[in-house]
């Protein structure tokens, strides 16, 4: 067995009528507008929405890309037939590096870590909520003193705009559809160790990226594996046993949506 389907960590989708599993979206708020207005007339109760991670970072307008996922959940929820769980959001890299921002205290080299996040997208999800990247390296220079205090100005920050906090610390791992339908899928962010069963994965979720493509055989026991992120940037690719979905968004490319039947057959892929 994979996993339990208590764990916190993942996502039970059990077996919808179809997926829709979303790209990276990397701060670019008016990408994703356009993707909801496409979406939301093709959504119906029984169906899946997975987004696959990395809302923030790079683009300009992380705070609104957050806000227009709130939004668009309160517009789905109010839908005859959908539920709470019908929607799923994946640990991308950059709310991973957001999680890691929050313990920045704990640390080692709390400097080298900040400055390492910020030049993979931090740094322009900071300065969409006001905060400045300088402060936090001054801060973290300073000692543990003053980078607990910045770290709690950070989390005061993220609070003040209404779910934003609970959305930042309540994203999955991954998600599943059911190991007994007749093709089981699993959705992850950027990668995956194949070598390893899901529970053992940690890091691996974000670390393992350009080892992706090099996957031949399906992940027991998955029959396809999806992400939504491909570090290198070679644009949508599907083959038998995985799926990339990322057309570059955030990055002046496309924002990837695709249609999937229980089975993996991806019945539409949509751009905006």
């Amino acid at each position: 067995m994979c996993c339990r389907s208590s764990d916190q960590k993942f996502s039970a989708l059990g077996q919808p009528n179809k997926v829709w599993a979303i790209s990276s979206i990397h701060g670019d708020v008016e990408k994703l507008i356009q993707m909801h207005d496409a979406l939301f007339e093709h959504i119906n109760a029984g169906d899946r929405v997975i987004y696959l991670g990395n809302y923030t970072g790079y683009g300009d307008y992380s705070r609104e890309t957050i806000d227009e996922l709130l939004m668009f959940r309160r517009l789905l929820l109010a839908q005859p037939g959908m539920k709470p769980d019908d929607i799923t959001y994946l640990r991308g890299t950059q709310e991973n590096m957001w999680h890691k921002l929050s313990q920045l205290h704990f640390d080692r080299n709390p400097t080298d870590s900040l400055l390492d996040m910020m030049s993979k997208g931090l740094s322009a999800t900071m300065q969409s909520y006001g905060l400045s990247p300088h402060e936090g390296i001054m801060a973290a220079r300073e000692g543990m003193t003053f980078l607990t205090k910045w770290t709690n100005e950070v989390r005061r920050t993220i609070r003040q705009n209404a779910g934003h906090d609970v959305f930042m610390t309540h994203n999955r791992r991954a998600a599943y559809t059911s190991a007994q339908g007749r093709f089981p899928l699993l959705f992850v962010s950027s990668g995956i160790d194949a070598s390893k069963p899901l529970n053992e994965q940690s890091e691996a979720f974000w670390s393992t990226q350009t080892e992706f493509e090099a996957i031949t055989a399906p992940y027991d026991p998955f029959d396809k594996v999806i992400r939504g992120f491909d570090p290198q940037h070679q644009g949508v690719h599907l083959n038998c046993v995985t799926a990339t979905l990322d057309g570059g968004c955030g990055f002046g490319g496309s924002l990837v949506a695709a249609q999937m039947s229980p089975e993996g057959e991806i019945y539409e892929l949509l751009e905006a």
